[in-house]
């Protein structure tokens, strides 16, 4: 009995950790990995960028959710998801070109 009951409450605790909520500088952190890497996979797409180009935005996506953002890489990765979804291509691209210097002085890399 203890057991199952110790299962379940191990259980919960897991479902609770993966439905995270991003707030705040960790959002914003968020919203900038999201920018830069899918702006690379895009354009790479498009025949607009090389891949080292695409790779370099990638691992600046890579380092600021491992900077500036908290949790486990599965709740990163399900935030990540949730904003590509939540956002189209064309809006995400006009963030790039507003935003990209912006997000890397207030999320450093190095």
């Amino acid at each position: 009995m203890r057991a199952a009951l110790l299962a379940l409450l191990l259980m919960a605790g897991s479902a609770e950790a993966a439905q995270r909520v991003y707030e705040g500088d960790e959002a914003a952190a968020l919203r900038c990995a999201n920018m830069m890497a899918l702006t690379g996979v895009m354009l790479n797409r498009a025949g607009l960028m090389g891949e080292q180009e695409k790779d370099v935005l990638i691992g600046i996506s890579v380092l600021i959710l491992e900077r500036h953002v908290g949790g486990t890489w599965a709740q990163k990765k399900r935030a990540m998801e949730t904003m590509r979804d939540r956002r189209d291509v064309d809006a995400t691209l006009l963030d790039y070109q507003r935003n990209a210097p912006r997000c890397l002085r207030r999320f450093p890399i190095n």
